[in-house]
């Protein structure tokens, strides 16, 4: 079944993790792929193992996203998909986060998805057509002690998230959210329950009892990237195993 014929998407931070899965099963469900990242071995390794495309892109730099949507225009002629994936993790109370610290996670984690979606938003505006899909985290909907700068920005990309579907959603455009719990990626080996060797505990707090694959996000955000969600905007998802409430 082929879900995405005929679309084009973007998909940063897809060289591994929740992108790379993302991407793999765009490809399978009928999409021309563009994946981005700072990753440049792993992000081309995958783009040639799926038939993808892979840019270089640091999300923060604007001047990068005007090349990442030249090029895919210039290459597919439309955009019809960004998914907003790219995104880092620090761990750091509030009192014992410093400014560089701080600034790094809200320019990747914050100013990123802002600069992505001001980016693909003309084509899409003038297409009348479009999904962008920011994933967010758990951390977006509650507040998470001792990861101050990640909370803060993944509750950012909430509530642009809203505001973008307000403004958007005039030309046809979709904007929704997406906030993953406990992920089996490299970015769980990073959180406080895993450094502490907690994450046993910390998954018995899950009504399911255990972390998600990538995969299972990945399904999450094909079916808000695909016309099956035709009528869904400016909403938050959760991929938590029931973990909020």
């Amino acid at each position: 079944m082929a879900r995405l014929a005929g679309k084009v998407a973007i998909i940063t931070g897809g060289a591994r993790g929740q992108g790379a899965d993302e991407a793999r099963l765009f490809r399978a469900e009928g999409a021309e792929v563009v994946i981005t990242d700072v990753l440049e071995a792993e992000g081309r390794a995958l783009a040639a193992e799926i038939g993808a495309t892979f840019i270089a892109h640091d999300v923060t730099s604007a001047a990068g996203w005007k090349s990442v949507v030249d090029a895919t225009l210039a290459q597919h002629g439309r955009i019809d998909v960004l998914i907003n994936n790219a995104g880092i993790f620090k761990l750091g109370r509030m009192l014992d986060t410093t400014d560089d610290d701080y600034d790094r996670v809200i320019d990747v984690n914050q100013k990123g998805v802002f600069l992505g979606m001001r980016a693909v938003a003309p084509a899409m505006c003038e297409a009348k057509r479009g999904a962008i899909v920011n994933i967010s985290s758990l951390a977006g909907l509650e507040g998470v002690s001792g990861a101050f700068a990640y909370t803060t920005s993944k509750w950012a990309v909430r509530g642009m998230t809203k505001a973008a579907a307000q403004e958007l959603g005039r030309f046809g455009i979709r904007v929704n959210s997406v906030h993953p719990g406990f992920i089996d990626t490299v970015m769980l080996s990073q959180t406080q329950a895993a450094v502490a060797g907690k994450m046993d505990k910390a998954l018995k707090l899950v009504p399911m009892g255990r972390m998600a694959t990538a995969m299972e996000v990945a399904n999450l955000v094909l079916f808000l990237a695909s016309d099956e969600s035709s009528y869904c905007s400016g909403g938050e998802y959760t991929v938590d195993g029931g973990l909020h409430r």
